[in-house]
């Protein structure tokens, strides 16, 4: 049987360690969250997409055969009942060369508001999810989801 020498030990962990550290998880779009009181029972979420540059999130509203389109799920709750669907701002429409379509997307940031009617008046919080796909000129990562949470005071 060979041994191996604490040099090589060493070596092959420091290898190891450099591998793991060179490793690149992308994320290049951050979400948060907030809330702005309309009346004494309505309230608009904010879902806030921060987008790094040269990347672009898709719309909620995309063509079949497009990429997966941004969808938010709110999850049920007896405090609250939804107004409406999830509104979002104007974006970009222009040819998708990745996907050969006409598609909207985002660029840097965009704003994602959901209208809600309080049934409560205790303070609570409404849990969310939401699914995104992200591109930029070379490649498509794979579509995520993400928790949020909206405070109501």
């Amino acid at each position: 049987m060979k041994h191996i020498s604490i040099k090589n030990v060493i070596l092959i962990l420091s290898i190891a360690f450099c591998s793991i550290g060179n490793a690149q998880i992308l994320e290049p779009v951050k979400w948060s969250t907030s809330v702005k009181k309309i009346s004494d029972s309505e309230y608009e979420l904010i879902a806030t997409a921060t987008i790094d540059q040269n990347w672009h999130l898709y719309s909620q509203n995309v063509p079949e055969g497009g990429p997966i389109a941004t969808t938010f799920t709110f999850n049920s709750s007896k405090d609250y009942l939804k107004k409406g669907n999830t509104s979002e701002e104007k974006g970009h429409t222009v040819h998708d060369k990745i996907f050969d379509m006409e598609i909207k997307f985002f660029e840097t940031q965009a704003d994602f508001k959901q209208r809600v009617k309080l049934k409560s008046k205790a303070p609570f919080k409404i849990n969310a999810t939401v699914e995104f796909m992200v591109c930029d000129d070379r490649r498509c990562l794979p579509p995520t989801e993400v928790d949020l949470i909206f405070n109501i005071k």
